[in-house]
Formats: structure tokens, sequence, C-alpha cells
């Protein structure tokens, strides 16, 4: 990976970081996706009595059906299991298709079990955290939330991802999200700041595209 390159995507990943608070809440929502380390990383906290309930979110995309053929939130509670969370502490959501289901599909099953909650620790890929927080804010705008991501290095996760180009394709497309769905309706806004734009403009212009949604409403 040129230099030019890694220091634009290092750019994008410190942006979308959001420091973790380390105090409770009521309930987790962990985020599907194509990383089992979000699973992991959720295991590590209720075991650290961050939180007594976890709900785990998430159908399938394309891009993680072949990981998790199940869909992503059984293999994810699948994996809390084996890292020691009761099943009893468990809540599994598995319709979900995007970010705003997976908030909103999240409140109606806390609903169905009678579970009112008034804060949580929303808990996703390192660089959906931004996003996962400005689409929470708008779907459930009275809800105090925690963000919380696995803390790692660019180039580690890139590593245990296995493969540096779907690594970037999903940070440029983070980034852009944030202004394309805040435009749309589903999401806050968030400031995006020049450094950023210039990096994101860099990588497009780079070829990391794979992820980039249509802009027009």
């Amino acid at each position: 990976m040129p230099s030019t390159v890694l220091d634009d995507a290092q750019v994008l990943w410190d942006f979308h970081q959001i420091r973790d608070e380390p105090r409770p809440t009521e309930v987790a929502i962990a985020l599907g996706s194509h990383d089992i380390g979000v699973a992991e990383h959720t295991a590590e906290l209720f075991h650290a009595g961050r939180f007594p309930l976890i709900v785990f979110t998430g159908a399938n995309a394309p891009t993680t059906v072949k990981d998790f053929p199940r869909g992503e939130a059984v293999q994810f509670a699948e994996r809390a299991e084996e890292l020691g969370v009761p099943r009893s502490a468990i809540l599994v959501e598995p319709r979900a298709t995007n970010t705003g289901q997976n908030i909103a599909l999240s409140r109606e099953l806390l609903a169905e079990h009678d579970i009112d909650v008034s804060s949580a620790t929303l808990i996703s890929r390192p660089y959906q955290q931004r996003r996962a927080y400005a689409t929470a804010k708008k779907v459930w705008p009275e809800l105090d939330i925690v963000c919380s991501a696995r803390s790692q290095e660019l180039d580690t996760y890139i590593k245990s991802i296995g493969s540096e180009k779907r690594v970037l394709d999903m940070l440029v497309g983070d980034t852009q999200r944030l202004w394309v769905y805040a435009e749309k309706g589903f999401a806050a806004p968030q400031e995006v700041d020049e450094q950023t734009r210039a990096a994101y403009e860099r990588l497009v212009e780079a070829g990391y595209t794979s992820r980039l949604v249509a802009e027009s409403v």
C-alpha cells in the first residue's frame, strides 16, 4: 500500500473513532457485520460489567453471507456464548439489513420483551462508530448512547480482516454515508472537517469506490 494511501486511510480511521466512555448502560446493541471482533469485544465488555443484556442485530449483506451463512446476529451470539456470555443475557435480532434497521428493530425487540431502556452501549466495527452514532441519534434520539469498538491500530485491523482493499473500501463508504444519509434523513448530521474530506476524495480517486452509494435523493 503506498504511503500516501495509508496516510489518507489513517485520517479516515481516526475521524471515525469515538472515545469509549467506560460507564455502565442498560443494554448493549451490537451491530452485525463481516467483523466477528464485534462479538468478541461485546463479550469482553459484558464480563467487565458494562451491561447486563446484549442485543445482537443483523441479517446478512452480500459481503457476509459466506462468512456467516446462518446470519450475522445468530453467529455473533454463538461466538459470545463460546466466550462465556450466558444465553439468558442475549437477544437476537436477525432481520436488519442496514444500520437504521439495526437500531429500530433492536428497539422493537426490547419492547416485545417489555424491556424499557434509556441507555445503551452501541458496539460496532472501529470505523463504523461515527455513522452508527449518527444513525442512532436519528432513529432513537432520546437514547443515551455510549459508543464502543475494539481498540486497534489500522494496520492491525487490516491484518485481522485479511484484505486491505476491503477495509479501505469500507472506510471510504462509511465516510461518504455520513453526509449522504444525513441529507436523506437517515442519520443525524455530522461535521466532516476539511482534512477528512480531502483524504476521502483522494482515496476515491485512487479507486477505493466499491462501497460508495448514489448521492442523489
